[in-house]
């Protein structure tokens, strides 16, 4: 038999397979579980998220398309700062251009 592993070499190790806290997912409600999400798209889920320990219901909403909204929702808009603008392009002789 080999040494023991260091606990903390052990604890970090675990860490990576673990979820992370605060992860969501949504849950087919009625009907097979085992099947794949977007069989029965007009059914409602469960929004659940993991608190470390188990995982936690959020909220109910109507069907598929809403649990992909409520889990993906779109970026947020870049703030109002604009970007200086770009020198304009010149044409030149570099090395890459063709003759």
């Amino acid at each position: 038999m080999g040494e023991d592993e260091p606990l903390d070499e052990w604890a970090a190790r675990r860490e990576m397979r673990l979820r992370l806290v605060g992860e969501r997912k949504a849950v087919r409600l009625g009907g097979n579980p085992h099947r794949a999400a977007h069989v029965d798209p007009d059914a409602p889920r469960l929004i659940v998220e993991w608190d470390g320990y188990a995982w936690q219901p959020v909220t109910l909403v109507d069907d598929y398309a809403a649990a992909c909204r409520t889990l993906n929702p779109p970026p947020e808009p870049p703030p109002n700062n604009p970007t200086p603008p770009r020198p304009p392009t010149v044409p030149g002789t570099g090395r890459h251009r063709k003759p």
